[in-house]
Parts: structure tokens; C-alpha cells; sequence
């Protein structure tokens, strides 16, 4: 992760821009981000008490910038990744739409989790 790298203000600045929009493919509840789920074989799913939580997992996303929990590689100025820890849970946010600065979330595996999570989160 790189975002610690940042100035304060450069990160808030940067969470102000991101926003969650979702993706279909880490559902298997109608929500938000489509109607119907199409959650594919490979993808791990969300949790179902998220689907209507659109504003509180945009938050997340921001808060998980200001803390500095993003990755170096950008498109177009967005971080491709951004990482959010809720209790014993790391998610991971992906960069959909790199002209609006929207992404897609989904829970990680504790062996896939960024190995200096810790650091940003305790």
C-alpha cells in the first residue's frame, strides 16, 4: 500500500472522488447493484445484510483512502485498489470506472489479505 505516502489533505481529497456501485457478480441477493444477481463461480460473495447499504459502504471506501489503504497502480488518478477492514473481515474495493472513480467490493480471504493490513486498520 502506498496512500500512507500521501499528504493528508492529497487523501482526502482523493476519498471526496470514490464512490461503491457494486457489481452483480459478488451477489446472489437482488440489491442495488443489479437486478438479478449474476454471481459467478468464481467470485467470492457479499455478505447479504450489505445489499442495501450503498452510502455506508461508500464511506468505507473513504474512509479506507484518508487511512492511506490503497494500492500504487492508478487509472486515471484512482487507486486500482482500495482495502477496507470491518471486524475479522478485509474487503476489496476495484476500480469499475476509472473517468467516475466508482468500484466494485467483495470480501477477501485472510491469505489474500494486503500483508500489511495491520498497519492501517491495528
Amino acid at each position: 500500500m502506498v496512500g500512507d505516502s500521501e499528504s493528508a489533505p492529497k487523501r482526502h481529497e482523493l476519498a471526496e472522488t470514490v464512490s461503491y456501485v457494486g457489481s452483480p457478480e459478488h451477489k446472489d441477493v437482488p440489491s442495488f447493484a443489479g437486478h438479478p444477481p449474476r454471481p459467478r463461480p468464481d467470485a467470492s460473495i457479499c455478505d447479504r445484510s450489505l445489499a442495501d447499504r450503498r452510502e455506508q459502504i461508500t464511506e468505507w471506501l473513504r474512509d479506507a483512502v484518508q487511512r492511506g489503504a490503497y494500492g500504487e497502480y492508478r487509472e486515471k488518478g484512482f487507486p486500482r485498489y482500495i482495502w477496507y477492514k470491518d471486524g475479522a473481515t478485509v474487503y476489496e474495493g476495484r476500480l469499475v470506472n476509472s473517468g467516475q472513480g466508482t468500484y466494485k467490493g467483495y470480501p477477501l480471504k485472510p491469505d489474500e489479505w494486503p500483508r500489511d493490513i495491520a498497519r492501517y486498520y491495528g
